[in-house]
């Protein structure tokens, strides 16, 4: 074979890096389109509202979304890995429902703490069990326990509240670390680390996403795939009672309604950051911009006396593109003839 055929043919079989330089997969890649857009969403709280600049408001802001993105976190993993929880609100219930019946009969704020993060251990570790150890669907589940959790507060409460909570407790979810730093925000950028460490830089992360992609390569692999998933739903609801102390002590109160509907948002704010709802690919860097991105919405239209129902309906559509969008572009990149 000639020099210029060799060539040609070395030339031919060269496959062109169609993403480019990393610079370039960088600005191609979901967080940094949803860091635009969240900079775009904060141009216009500031042009609508003339209140929304202000440092303690915008302080304020961040309690719409620290305690739903602290169990985003866990969520994430949960979802790479190819499961789901919808029971992590109604384990605020749970939790909170604890927090309140045990401040009646005057435990401290230490104690109260401790039973508000056992109470999520625990409902974290019945889910494990029935999806990692009798390996039951987790929607199905999640679905049921969600019912029986918040069952279970309704029949201590019914229509009544706790409140009576030692002054010392009202400190974590009303409490300033610096100037207008909340603890609640300031935890929620200490998990941000936790999490991300966790998922891209430990064995147990790329666990997760082997899991997600492929759990049967997984089990052939030698990864404990029952094992993973079920530290996977403790971490789900050690953050929903870490949620449930926080969002207890900021209301000062207990109902069994408390925290209605965040497994909503919370998997919006999931999937919105990037995760794929069929598991295997996502960043806790996306889950962080976009828990930043609803807050400044759902703020914004607070500012605006936009009503809580039309939050709703925004939250609920928001599902739904961020869910179909990227189904819809792989279908249209799949219908073009190949070049």
């Amino acid at each position: 074979m000639s020099t210029a055929t060799s060539e040609t043919a070395t030339t031919r079989r060269q496959i062109p890096d169609r993403l480019g330089t990393p610079f370039k997969r960088l600005l191609a890649s979901w967080e940094v389109l949803l860091f635009g857009v969240a900079v775009v969403i904060f141009i216009a709280n500031s042009l609508a509202s003339p209140y929304f600049l202000d440092a303690w408001n915008l302080s304020d802001a961040t309690f719409n979304f620290t305690e739903k993105a602290m169990i985003a976190f866990a969520m994430a993993l949960l979802i790479i890995a190819g499961e789901i929880d919808l029971s992590v609100a109604a384990i605020i219930a749970l939790a909170s429902t604890a927090m309140g019946y045990a401040a009646q009969i005057g435990i401290g704020a230490p104690g109260l703490v401790a039973i508000g993060i056992g109470t999520g251990l625990a409902c974290g570790a019945f889910n494990g069990i029935l999806v990692a150890g009798l390996k039951l669907p987790s929607i199905v589940v999640t679905i049921g326990t969600m019912s029986l959790f918040r069952g279970i507060s309704y029949i201590v409460l019914g229509d009544q509240a706790y409140g009576k909570y030692p002054a010392d407790f009202a400190f974590f979810g009303q409490g300033y670390v610096f100037w207008v730093f909340s603890f609640e925000f300031v935890l929620f950028l200490v998990m941000a680390v936790l999490f991300a460490v966790l998922l891209h830089a430990t064995n147990f992360g790329r666990h997760v996403y082997v899991i997600g992609n492929n759990p049967l390569a997984a089990r052939f692999s030698g990864i404990p795939v029952e094992r993973v998933k079920f530290i996977l739903f403790l971490l789900t609801g050690l953050m929903s009672g870490i949620a449930a102390v926080c969002l207890t002590s900021r209301l000062g109160s207990t109902r069994p309604s408390i925290a209605q509907g965040w497994e909503l948002e919370v998997v919006t704010m999931v999937v919105l950051g990037g995760v794929s709802i069929l598991g295997g690919a996502g960043t806790i860097a996306g889950v962080v911009i976009a828990a930043f991105v609803m807050g400044l919405v759902t703020f914004g239209l607070g500012l605006l006396n936009v009503p809580g129902i039309v939050m709703s309906i925004f939250i609920g559509l928001l599902l739904i593109v961020t869910i179909a969008l990227p189904i819809i572009g792989r279908r249209i990149k799949q219908a073009r003839p190949a070049k």
